[in-house]
């Protein structure tokens, strides 16, 4: 890899780190969307398994709720492996004409929603059935975007978590979508030896800007991370459906 494309990759991942560690997502978002400037979008993705999935991890693991989140969510998770490998047919389309700017104006839509203080709600006793749901349908969306955000991240919303419990929920979720999403790479001929030197850099610099967002987290109010949260997704909706629609 050119020196200045290992450059722009490293910038690439430091930006998305910080921005996980402000509110809890926004890695592989960020990184899909910029890398693709500079790499294929299978290429992309496969650069993208390493550092995602450490840095998801480290936030399931930063934090006391993760034996109560692994046994509330195992609906929500089940759903995101079996809806990813379903969806494999659909990996071409990665970075394609219609799923980027689909996602962001979806994205988009529901962040305006959360801005306006519209609040969904999931019934606790709807949750056995409605986390498979949700989980296949973000595990589909995995394999034909590369990003696990919708509609993970609403309902995990509407199930009433605290802010801390929803951060480390989003790592549990994102932990499962970052493996199957390997799993279903794993025979591409894009992961190359290649790539692993960038990836294991890409982990270093993505952990550093996730400790620098971590603290400026750790400063905010649940009302104000709220603020952050949907304005970060609003800004990642609105980069996905301008980049497809260019």
């Amino acid at each position: 890899m050119a020196l200045s494309i290992l450059t722009f990759v490293l910038s690439v991942f430091l930006l998305a780190g910080f921005a996980k560690g402000v509110i809890g997502l926004g890695l592989p978002t960020i990184s899909m969307g910029l890398l693709a400037v500079v790499l294929s979008p299978v290429e992309s993705a496969a650069l993208l398994i390493l550092p995602s999935l450490v840095t998801n991890v480290w936030q399931m693991m930063d934090g006391p709720h993760l034996g109560a989140l692994l046994r509330r969510l195992w609906p929500l998770n089940v759903g995101v492996c079996l809806g990813t490998w379903a969806g494999t047919a659909f990996l071409s389309g990665l970075g394609g004409p219609y799923g980027g700017p689909t996602l962001g104006i979806a994205l988009m839509v529901y962040a305006v929603s959360g801005l306006a203080a519209l609040k969904l709600a999931v019934p606790a006793n709807a949750e056995r059935w409605m986390g498979p749901f949700a989980g296949a349908s973000t595990g589909a969306i995995t394999a034909a975007t590369g990003v696990f955000v919708l509609p993970a991240v609403p309902y995990l919303q509407a199930i009433g978590l605290t802010k801390d419990e929803l951060v480390q929920a989003l790592g549990l979720s994102f932990t499962v979508s970052t493996l199957a999403l390997a799993v279903t790479l794993a025979g591409s001929a894009s992961l190359t030896m290649g790539l692993a030197w960038p990836a294991i850099a890409g982990v270093a610099v993505a952990l550093g800007g996730m400790r620098l967002g971590q603290a400026v987290r750790a400063r905010l109010s649940p009302r104000t991370f709220r603020l952050w949260f949907f304005a970060g997704l609003l800004a990642l909706g609105a980069y996905l459906a301008a980049r497809g629609l260019a």
